[in-house]
């Protein structure tokens, strides 16, 4: 007897169905299963001949065909891991947001907590070779909507996603990592501990591929759009104008759900997918609190809940009060301070802007780091 969630995989074991090729063999059959009790001759004219000749063997000797030898071990494989879920899209587990987006994943590989799928989540995307400010800022931003309650929903790469990632990790918080290969392959390796933490600390990796799928390049733009279906909003941080993190937010959009941007320095050509977004109505967000009263109502949040939060929390993004601890600026210092702006600028620059002398200024720039109120990025300085 084959099992709905057995029939859903066999489906997609097909040559060349795909997640569009099931969905259209849905409008025709109530479910996999009658599809599987059709007769031969009426799917051939649904099917490529490779499928449909897979088929054939399969049902005049399942446990010798190929696709039933897969079928088998998928089934053994998912028995064997007691922290591996499978949802198929009728599962009540399965995410109501995830199901109202066009031709949704039949079925989702869910290791660690399924439930969380179903929590408030904030997407947060980026380049994959940012800058230490874009990965600064993902990781803060990440941290403080995890400590609002947020699940943080990325992709588990290289650079803004990592950084997102570890700042919900940092906060407590729950994040969840949408992969573009089989849910038993972790793509890059070296984030194995990173998806290991995530799972341990009440997250989840989430794939749509079958097992043993390697990272293929077509992959990571179909996975994008379930990282944007699963949230109520996808904040990019750093991005080129032709990028995934644009693709992402190009579903978001797609799907009616909010889309933030960071703005940045007109020299970082990481900032221009952001401005490009910004131009086309994306939210300007320049503190996570932006982010957190517009999806507070989105999703159904209670603002005393919120305020209740706050007040437990340091502001992380709001501008900083005036204390007496704030570190005292000599005049030279104040007029320095002044003269740099957040893009980085060389001394020279420096010198003609101030008027001060190569070695006053020196000086002058050394205290300044020491306070920590600006840095050195190569041969330039910039504030912080």
């Amino acid at each position: 007897m084959v099992t709905p969630l057995a029939a859903t995989l066999l489906v997609l074991r097909l040559p060349d169905v795909g997640v569009a090729g099931y969905w259209q063999l849905l409008e025709l059959f109530d479910s996999p299963l009658q599809f599987l009790n059709q007769p031969i001759q009426s799917l051939r004219s649904l099917l490529n001949p490779a499928a449909a000749d897979m088929l054939t063997r399969f049902r005049a000797d399942p446990e010798m065909s190929d696709v039933g030898r897969q079928l088998s071990l998928d089934l053994a494989y998912l028995e064997s891991q007691s922290d591996l879920h499978c949802l198929i899209y009728d599962n009540p587990l399965y995410p109501r947001l995830l199901r109202e987006i066009p031709r949704p994943p039949p079925l989702l590989f869910v290791r660690g907590d399924p439930t969380c799928l179903s929590l408030p989540q904030l997407a947060i995307v980026g380049s994959r070779n940012p800058s230490g400010g874009g990965s600064e800022n993902a990781e803060r931003f990440a941290h403080y909507m995890a400590e609002r309650g947020f699940a943080i929903t990325s992709g588990l790469a290289l650079g803004i996603d990592a950084a997102a990632h570890r700042g919900a990790l940092r906060a407590g918080g729950k994040t969840i990592a949408v992969m573009g290969t089989g849910i038993n392959l972790i793509y890059p390796a070296r984030h194995r501990q990173l998806a290991q933490d995530i799972v341990d600390n009440g997250g989840a990796l989430v794939s749509e591929f079958p097992l043993g799928t390697a990272s293929h390049a077509c992959n990571f733009p179909q996975r994008n759009r379930i990282i944007s279906g699963l949230s109520g909003g996808t904040l990019v941080v750093e991005a080129a104008v032709k990028s995934g993190s644009l693709i992402t937010a190009s579903y978001a959009l797609q799907h009616d759900r909010e889309v933030f941007a960071i703005p940045g320095s007109i020299h970082n050509p990481l900032a221009r997918g952001c401005h490009q977004l910004i131009r086309q109505g994306a939210t300007l967000v320049e503190t996570a609190q932006d982010i957190v009263d517009q999806l507070a109502g989105l999703l159904s949040y209670k603002r005393q809940e919120i305020k209740s939060a706050k007040s437990h929390q340091p502001e992380l993004f709001d501008e900083p009060a005036v204390t007496d601890n704030e570190p005292m600026l000599g005049v030279d210092e104040q007029i320095l301070l002044q003269a740099l702006g957040y893009d980085p600028l060389p001394v020279d620059l420096l010198a003609e802007r101030t008027g001060l002398d190569v070695g006053n200024l020196s000086a002058q720039l050394i205290g300044l780091e020491i306070k920590g109120l600006i840095q050195q990025v190569g041969a330039c300085y910039q504030r912080l």
